[in-house]
Parts: C-alpha cells; structure tokens; sequence
C-alpha cells in the first residue's frame, strides 16, 4: 500500500487542522475601578482611566471634591491579564511623598497661632545647632517653610537621599537617622545665601518636623494626628514605613524599574527601590506620609474652612508671597503649596514623587478641589507623569453633582 493509511491520516488530521486555525488575539489590557464616579463627572473619571491605562499603573485613586462635599471617589487598576489584579478601594493607602510638606507647614502655623513659635525665629536657635557655615544663622523658620534656607540639592545633593555617604562620613551603621543627617549637613557649607532665592529643599522640610517635636513636646506624627487630622475626622493617615512586610492595613504596594543598595543595614543588599532603597521614617516631615485621595481632599478643608485648624490669618500666612517675590510664570511658593493669584480666587497645588509613587493634589477656584495618586512615578522608557494636571483642567463640567460621598468615608 502506498501513501498513507487511513489510520495514518486521522492520526494526522488533528494536528494538521491546529496548525492551520489562526492564533487567538489577547484580550486588550482594561482599567478596572471601585467606588463611585457620577455621570456629570465622567471627564475627569476618563482622564484617570487613560492615564493608568497609557502608562500601565497597577494602583491609582481619584478623588473629588466641591464646596467641601466628596463628589467621586475612585480606585484604579491596570490589567493586562498577567496577574489577579488587586484594586485599590477610595480608601486604600498610599505614599503620597511630598503632598506631606503642606501638612508639616500646617502644623507649624498652628504652633504659630498657639503662640508656641514665631516664623521669624532662628532655626539654629530652635534646635540648638552650632553650624559651620555663619550664615545658617540667618535662616528663620518661614524660609525653611518657602524652601529659602540656602541648600541647593543640584549644588550638594539631597541630604535625605545621602545615607550610605552619610553613614562613611559620620562613621555611624545604617540605617542612619535624623540626628546623623543634621549633623552631617550643619557642618557644611550652605550654597547660597537664606533668603536670596528659592531651591525646593526636603532637608528644609526635614528640620521643620523636628522643630514641630521639640516646641510641641510630642513625636511629629502625634502632633499632626492631635491638633490637624482629627478636627477633621482623619483617621487613617500615617507614617510610612520602608518595608513591605511593615506596610500598613489597606495600603497598597509600589512598583519600579530600578533598585538600590538597602540603606536599612550594612548588609550590602540589592533591593527593589521602594521597600529599603530609601529610609521612609527619615522622610517623615518632608515626605512620609500615608494617605487615600478621600483623605486628602478633605484635608484641604483646614484651609477652606477657617476655625477648624487654622485661622483665617494663619492660612493668609501660608499662601503670603515670599520675600523674593513671583517667579517667571506669576507663581509663588508659600507654605507647602504652590500658589498662584486668579481672578477672584488663590489656586494652590502641589505634586510628590519617589520612587514607586506620584501624587497631586489641588485647590482650585469655585470650591473645587481633587487629589490623585498613583503607585508608581514617570522613569527612564514612560510617558510623562507632570501632565496630570493639563489633563484633569481641561474637563469642563456642566452640572455638578449634588450627593455627598463624606458620611460614606468619615
């Protein structure tokens, strides 16, 4: 018999029939949420979606608010099928890194307003340093707060992004804390004169948290929790941690390309940057805090809402132009917000970032406030994370909601 036999041929039909019917297409990758976004705010919604599904953000929140009612509150993921996604719900915590100065500088206001410290008070004074350079004397505590105080972290590098150098310098272990990290920038030389011009400084933001602990008599994240947080009903918000084993209840998990040597032990470890490639207890003041968007947007109300927190003539204080003056664009930095004068009405902002978080929060004009946050930040290879705010200012709403998300969250 030639040929094949007829066994032969459905034996190989099978396969013969597999390899013709063409591959199946992967599902597109989604975005899926939790909580509630209202119709009317569907732009703002959308532009959260696209945004974490361009750069494929694993963890994300969007928050809402107007005339100091919650008006969306959102959790979002990426899913490309790779994994069971995790989705973050409105109250999931997150790093928010810097977005803690305009909390530190609240925080000193109040000390002001109590009649405890003064803004013009010498810093070296405040915490009994003896400085190298003289002119330390001249920094007050207001220019600590308008990063005035003469450290330029492009000139001498970031003092709280220095450990393993402060640690050779100091001759003390790791981890290294806020006491090695004052003594090691007190003995240097400033890099301009206070009050001459402004460079964003987190060292600045770090002496701050130590001035709020030594004139209150309390640990700094006490005092926050006690005199801010809770007139406003804030319960969740923390301090950070490093690790992952030590995350706190809810709080999501941060991603990165990049990686470090643990700054937590001698140990020489590699490891992922967020969890030990910096010491988050050191960023307290400057940037450790622990936050969900809902948490941030009502946090905005100890400037909207005079008396609860803040007076009326401490918030003028925090939003006064420095003594410089405006930059270029007409915007100023006063206490832990960027500020800029619109017609009848003060916007002010501000973005953090480290590794493995980005967060923006805003105050805008007609009661309108938002905060969003995300679980990683713009790296080598993705797209830019700083147009967030383009983005969400060019959703136009036509009618805003009138139910109230507050008593679901607080």
């Amino acid at each position: 018999m030639t040929g094949l036999s007829r066994r032969a041929l459905l034996a190989a039909a099978p396969a013969t029939l597999i390899a013709a019917r063409p591959a199946q297409a992967a599902p597109a990758p989604v975005v899926r949420v939790s909580g509630t976004a209202p119709t009317q705010l569907a732009g703002f919604d959308n532009v959260v979606k696209k945004f974490v599904l361009d750069r494929k953000i694993r963890a994300a929140q969007l928050a809402v608010m107007k005339n100091g009612k919650i008006l969306l509150a959102r959790g979002y993921c990426f899913d490309d099928y790779s994994r069971t996604p995790a989705i973050p719900s409105p109250t999931s915590l997150f790093r928010i890194a810097s977005l803690s100065k305009n909390i530190t500088s609240a925080a000193i206001m109040r000390l002001v307003q109590d009649g405890k410290l003064s803004l013009s008070a010498k810093v070296t004074q405040v915490l009994g340093l003896t400085p190298a350079d003289a002119r330390m004397g001249q920094i007050t505590v207001l220019r600590l707060m308008q990063h005035l105080g003469g450290w330029d972290r492009d000139a001498s590098k970031d003092q709280l992004w220095l450990d393993h150098t402060i640690s050779a310098v100091l001759d003390v272990p790791l981890p290294i804390g806020h006491d090695d990290i004052i003594r090691y920038a007190t003995a240097r030389q400033l890099d301009f004169a206070p009050g001459s011009k402004m460079v964003y400084s987190n060292y600045g933001y770090m002496l701050l948290g130590r001035i709020i602990a030594k004139v209150s008599g309390q640990p700094y994240e006490t005092y926050i929790k006690t005199k801010l947080l809770q007139p406003l009903g804030i319960t969740r918000m923390r301090l950070g941690k490093s690790l992952k084993s030590e995350a706190a209840t809810g709080e999501v998990s941060y991603e990165s390309q990049y990686t470090n040597k643990t700054v937590l032990d001698t140990s020489g470890t590699t490891v992922p940057y967020p969890y030990g490639g910096f010491n988050m207890p050191n960023q307290d003041a400057n940037g450790g805090w622990l936050a969900s968007a809902v948490d941030l947007v009502r946090w905005t109300l100890a400037f909207d809402r005079p008396g609860t927190v803040l007076s009326s003539a401490s918030i003028a204080k925090l939003v006064a132009k420095p003594e410089i003056g405006v930059n270029e664009y007409g915007s100023w930095y006063g206490g832990g917000w960027w500020c800029r004068q619109v017609t009848g009405h003060l916007n002010t902002w501000h973005n953090g970032s480290m590794p493995g978080t980005f967060s923006y929060l805003a105050r805008l004009q007609n009661g309108f406030s938002y905060a969003v946050l995300f679980n990683r930040r713009e790296e080598s290879g993705t797209l830019d994370y700083d147009t967030i705010d383009d983005d969400m200012n060019k959703v136009k709403v036509s009618s805003w909601p009138t139910t109230d998300l507050t008593p679901k969250y607080f």
